[in-house]
């Protein structure tokens, strides 16, 4: 049986119990898979305004490596993602260099609402490992469009599910989009891995 792992980070505004993260961690979890859902370091510490980048990926990498020893996986097993900017920190730690067996994009934030010539796409063309893509169809974040056109440079496997008619926050759509996850998830999840010895519990 193949052991594999999924690490997902809310949005900018919200935390780990998100909706759709929560939705997503059930259908993950019916799937065999090790879930972790993390909160960032300024939503602990009960601020609003999100951390430097900086932080926010060292956060990943950091939960990522706890997942890893608390489920005894190797990096390699572990999909990363989740939604909006909790997504688009998982997949900058990839192409920073994070192994991980795929991402988990959720309304990924092509650019701030309006403002297209501030693309948050740079480091798509490091992106190697296969990519899931859920977004709404009324995303003000970035069309279709934009998204079919920014994949274009992801070297890795990359797939779009579309959400007709859901905006950025997808409200009411949390388990068309854990469905669709999941879907995802059954088909690219590993199907033997190696396992990492358990670590020492911190």
């Amino acid at each position: 049986m193949s052991r594999w792992g999924l690490l997902l980070a809310p949005g900018a505004s919200a935390g780990r119990d998100q909706p759709a993260l929560v939705e997503i961690d059930k259908v993950a979890v019916a799937l065999g898979g090790f879930v972790r859902r993390i909160d960032f370091p300024y939503r602990v510490a009960g601020r609003r305004a999100p951390d430097r980048p900086a932080v926010l990926i060292s956060t990943v990498v950091e939960e990522a490596g706890y997942l890893c020893a608390e489920a005894g996986l190797l990096p390699q097993s572990v999909f990363l993602g989740g939604r909006s900017m909790g997504g688009r920190m998982c997949s900058m730690a990839v192409a920073e260099g994070l192994p991980a067996a795929g991402l988990v994009l959720v309304s990924y934030p092509l650019h701030p609402p309006g403002k297209p010539e501030r693309p948050r796409t740079e480091h798509f063309s490091r992106l190697d490992v296969p990519c899931l893509f859920v977004s709404g169809t009324r995303d003000t974040f970035g069309s279709p469009e934009e998204l079919d056109h920014a994949l274009r440079s992801i070297p890795g496997p990359a797939r779009v599910d579309l959400v007709e008619g859901a905006d950025h926050g997808m409200k009411g759509r949390e388990k068309l989009v854990a469905a669709l996850v999941g879907q995802w998830l059954a088909a690219n999840r590993p199907a033997r891995v190696g396992v990492s010895p358990p670590q020492p519990e911190r």
